[in-house]
């Protein structure tokens, strides 16, 4: 996994060993999403999933995994409107931290979210561009955690495509 920051982006790259469709198809059905979505130990469920323009995805990430410590139990929920899908090459979506009406916390920094899925030798390059609104915000979610959680997350989807 590649990862580099410029300025206020955040872009996260992988291989996977999958077509193009497949993949893009892994992060746009509901039933998919749930059986990865998260880190390791995280359990997703899907609220609301309306892969649409204009569309929402209302999730929330249960940790299971008693081995985590103080994250056990915790909940972190998301809500997500997708703003433009370009199906099988590319989609944004604006993710936001929420509770579980889908309220949105403004004390955490909301981003958009580029996932574009791009053909190479044998599968499929996945591009993650965040946009944050200031450098500020990009190095406070990645404080929380975000880049290792998407190498977790990652992880669970190669184990998911096999």
């Amino acid at each position: 996994m590649n990862v580099k920051t410029e300025g206020t982006k955040l872009i996260i790259e992988r291989i996977f060993s999958v077509s193009q469709e497949r993949l893009f198809k892994a992060f746009t059905t509901s039933s998919e999403l749930e059986a990865w979505w998260g880190p390791k130990g995280w359990k997703t469920t899907n609220k609301r999933f309306e892969f649409e323009t204009g569309g929402h995805w209302h999730y929330c990430m249960k940790c299971e995994d008693k081995s985590q410590g103080d994250f056990y139990g915790m909940e972190s929920w998301g809500l997500a409107k997708f703003k433009d899908i370009h199906t099988p090459e590319r989609f944004l979506y604006e993710d936001q931290f929420s509770d579980e009406e889908g309220n949105v916390n403004s004390d955490l920094p909301g981003m958009d979210i580029e996932v574009a899925f791009l053909p190479v030798d044998g599968g499929t390059k996945l591009v993650t561009t965040t946009f944050f609104d200031s450098v500020e915000s990009l190095e406070k979610v990645s404080e929380m955690g975000m880049v290792e959680g998407t190498a977790s997350q990652y992880e669970r989807l190669e184990e998911y495509l096999k």
